[in-house]
């Protein structure tokens, strides 16, 4: 039975006025440091992208080619983690740059702005870890909950796996389509799907075109080396950026939930099942600026449009809340969290122990916690 139940209603609203105090004191602190901080950031990720793409040029020498496809890599992932994936959050908003704004910021990804601030801005951030309504349990392709009735397909869980590492912001670009409705469930229209896929094929295909035609062409003879190049740069962008994720959700002791906790949910009991659907993963500085501090993706899931450089200092308060009310803070290394993961992956591939109600294409829960008490949800 998950912790979730043992807590009273007087420690949800005690865990949410804690929390709240924490955020308050955070965002009334905002200023000159979180600002110098982004815009160095982005600088140096220019430079590195600048870089990266002129020792690809000269990519018939293997030690560029090397050092031309670290920087690149460096850059994809700077722009995706600590960058996009922040900004889009909102989290510099208060600094009134339309550069760095959530609404008008593009990253280099195939994803576009407004699809995937509506699948992870509000459903996932919403919705975390409730089944059926937070898309990014296994991305409408993985079994990632015991809760989740099995099907045939989900043998392939590892190879799927697999594929959507490799090819995870083309998988997150089209996420937002919810392709298993049209493919295996059969809610969607062929037309639907095509309408829903025009604005996400016009960033995908800029993209393309960007990496694979554009910057080759101006490398004239050393065309495919600049290709290569790309290739590799996106793949390890795309590898680094799919397992940052998956151990921030996926560990084996991250819990799930059914839909019958939205009901009347408060602010305490939305708080505490961030804490339940989250884990962080440890590391140095360089680590954690990487992985655009998801490291702390606890703290996230808390505070999603607080600036994320703050989390480090954070965490020591939140792992103190976790320890006074008998809650999990879960953390630890990077592999140890990583084969939590893919241990995870490979167990749900086969049928085993699920409790679905019996209503419902993806196999709903039957809830083991208690009602909460008043609506105050904060949609992050």
């Amino acid at each position: 039975m998950s912790i979730y139940s043992t807590l009273t209603p007087e420690q949800f609203d005690a865990i949410g006025q804690e929390l709240d105090a924490i955020r308050n004191r955070e965002v009334a602190d905002l200023g000159e440091k979180d600002e110098k901080y982004i815009r160095n950031l982005i600088k140096r990720q220019r430079q590195l992208e600048v870089a990266g793409r002129g020792l690809l040029m000269a990519g018939f020498l293997p030690p560029a080619w090397l050092a031309g496809v670290a920087c690149l890599s460096a850059a994809k992932i700077l722009d995706n983690m600590e960058i996009g994936h922040n900004v889009m959050h909102g989290q510099y908003d208060w600094m009134g740059d339309r550069k760095i704004s959530s609404q008008q910021f593009d990253w280099d990804n195939t994803c576009t702005n407004t699809a995937w601030k509506h699948t992870h801005n509000f459903e996932h951030h919403t919705f975390t870890n409730v089944l059926d309504k937070d898309h990014d349990i296994g991305y409408g392709i993985l079994r990632m909950s015991e809760d989740q009735e099995w099907e045939p397909r989900f043998v392939l869980n590892p190879i799927l796996a697999v594929i959507l590492s490799t090819f995870f912001q083309h998988f997150v670009a089209i996420q937002s389509l919810k392709l298993e409705d049209y493919l295996i469930y059969k809610t969607k229209t062929k037309e639907e799907l095509k309408e829903e896929f025009k604005p996400t094929w016009k960033k995908m295909r800029k993209q393309l075109v960007k990496d694979y035609l554009l910057f080759p062409a101006l490398a004239g003879p050393f065309a495919p080396f600049v290709f290569a190049g790309n290739v590799t740069a996106n793949l390890a962008r795309n590898l680094w950026a799919s397992q940052v994720i998956f151990n921030g959700h996926f560990p084996e002791e991250v819990e799930q939930f059914p839909e019958s906790v939205l009901e009347n949910e408060t602010r305490g009991h939305w708080y505490v099942r961030q804490m339940l659907g989250s884990a962080n993963f440890e590391g140095g500085r360089l680590m954690h600026i990487m992985s655009g501090n998801l490291s702390f993706q606890i703290e996230h899931h808390l505070f999603p449009d607080i600036p994320a450089h703050r989390y480090a200092a954070i965490s020591p308060e939140v792992k103190a809340i976790c320890e006074k009310y008998g809650l999990p803070y879960n953390t630890g290394s990077f592999m140890r969290q990583s084969l939590s993961v893919w241990k995870r992956i490979v167990k749900l591939s086969l049928p085993g122990k699920s409790k679905p109600a019996g209503k419902g294409l993806r196999g709903k829960v039957v809830s083991l916690i208690g009602e909460p008490k008043s609506a105050t949800r904060q949609a992050a």
